[in-house]
């Protein structure tokens, strides 16, 4: 199962550095091999549940039926960590295709060399990825023109919200906008003593996926100048995103009764999730919490919506966050252009992406695959193949030190919340020069 976005950063980042003087990122270094002979390659990736385990069986198996020459290994539930160590070591052992859920080290991935350039393969298989991708998906899988991952499938992020709540408090749409999100969430918050019996939403920058690259989504927000430099005391969009949950917080009950509230809660990929439970009415969450919490058995009825945006940005309602697993090539791989065979298969073959894409439950990446007729989903599940193709629909910016500068970010976010920062603006100038210095330092 994928984890939250940041909370394996540090320890991801801190593998892939090693990779900068580990590998020379020359893809056609083990691209002679003959994708027609009898081979066997190795599958890495970071899925683990049985459903999820079964749809990735399933997907090879419908690979090696129209590729019966090519047998592929598979190991599952490897993170960004067990991934790096193992290429860093090579050997025969090591993989040949490696998938990520983390597309915010895709810069690191690219500039380092820990994935291989695939430049040649695409050139030479003729896809056109304009024509095959929406536009957000191919700019997190390249950082500064080198292009060393392919997106397999996406992650959508809206609001889902309990139906039977929203009706018994008398609301009768979901929120569009920040300030209706607010008002809605302090409507559906009822106090039980020093705690609560249900929370309208949950704010705090520790609510599992209500990190701080998740909230700025609702914002037109730019993370780095035209020089590369960090933006994030000079955009608007930050010090508003910040003053919005800040507020939101203290209005809600204030940061430590939040934070005692959330020490309640269940895992975030358990039955007892706090959305499943009802001891949240809203959530911000990627598309695969609709089929877990069928599959809880909640006893309300779900729906589901886009996130709300910034109240001076409704125009643009209907955008979300995106992220999604990314697919790449291992660079000691001496079986890459098979290999390549297999990425080319699991991202652009229309009927291989929509077939994983419903045993996943995440959109699908192509745009062939995201109208395609045979996706078996939920109708609720429209509002995220919609998301994933909306036009202000973003993802963080790549970075040589990869996803270092949104953790930086978080963490300072943590301490605002709290209270433990009480200048905004200096605070935010203050993390803009760290996230600087840390870029610089990576180069």
């Amino acid at each position: 199962m994928r984890t939250s976005r940041l909370t394996t950063t540090a320890v991801a980042v801190a593998a892939i550095s090693v990779l900068a003087t580990a590998c020379t990122g020359q893809s056609e270094a083990g691209a002679t091999d003959d994708p027609k002979a009898k081979t066997t390659i190795n599958f890495w990736h970071g899925w683990s549940s049985p459903a999820e385990v079964k749809a990735v069986k399933d997907n090879i198996a419908r690979f090696e039926k129209a590729h019966p020459n090519i047998t592929v290994n598979i190991s599952g539930n490897i993170n960004d960590d067990k991934l790096n160590q193992a290429l860093r070591a090579g050997g025969s052992n090591g993989p040949d295709v490696v998938s990520s859920f983390t597309t915010a080290n895709v810069g690191k991935f690219c500039s380092s060399g820990a994935f291989a350039d695939l430049k040649p393969f695409i050139e030479k298989s003729k896809l056109d990825l304009e024509k095959t991708f929406p536009k957000v998906l191919l700019d997190y899988t390249q950082f500064e023109g080198v292009r060393c991952a392919l997106p397999l499938l996406t992650d959508a992020y809206g609001l889902y919200y309990n139906k039977d709540a929203f009706k018994k408090a008398g609301i009768t749409a979901p929120p569009k906008t920040m300030s209706e999100l607010a008002s809605i969430a302090k409507k559906l918050t009822v106090e039980k003593g020093d705690s609560y019996q249900q929370l309208g939403f949950m704010p705090n920058f520790h609510g599992y996926e209500t990190v701080a690259d998740h909230y700025l989504s609702s914002w037109d927000h730019t993370y780095f100048d035209e020089d590369g430099k960090s933006n994030i005391a000079k955009d608007p969009a930050f010090a508003e995103m910040f003053t919005y949950q800040k507020k939101l917080v203290d209005d809600l009950g204030g940061y430590a009764k939040l934070e005692k509230y959330r020490g309640t809660f269940g895992d975030e990929w358990g039955s007892k999730h706090p959305f499943h439970t009802g001891q949240v009415a809203m959530q911000l969450d990627g598309e695969w919490r609709l089929g877990m919490a069928e599959d809880a058995g909640v006893d309300f009825e779900i729906g589901v919506a886009p996130m709300p945006v910034a109240d001076d940005e409704a125009d643009s309602y209907g955008k979300g966050f995106l992220s999604g697993t990314i697919v790449g090539i291992a660079p000691a791989s001496k079986k890459q252009n098979a290999a390549w065979e297999l990425i080319k298969y699991m991202t652009s073959d229309t009927q291989a992406v929509v077939e994983f894409a419903n045993g996943i439950r995440n959109v699908p990446s192509t745009f062939e695959a995201l109208k395609s007729p045979d996706l078996k989903f939920d109708p609720r599940f429209k509002t995220f193949l919609d998301i994933a193709q909306h036009p202000k629909s973003s993802t963080p910016d790549g970075a040589v030190n990869g996803s270092t500068y949104q953790q930086t970010l978080q963490d300072f976010g943590y301490q605002y919340e709290k209270g433990a920062v009480k200048d905004l603006q200096a605070g935010l100038e203050k993390t803009a020069k760290q996230i600087d210095t840390d870029i610089a330092k990576a180069k």
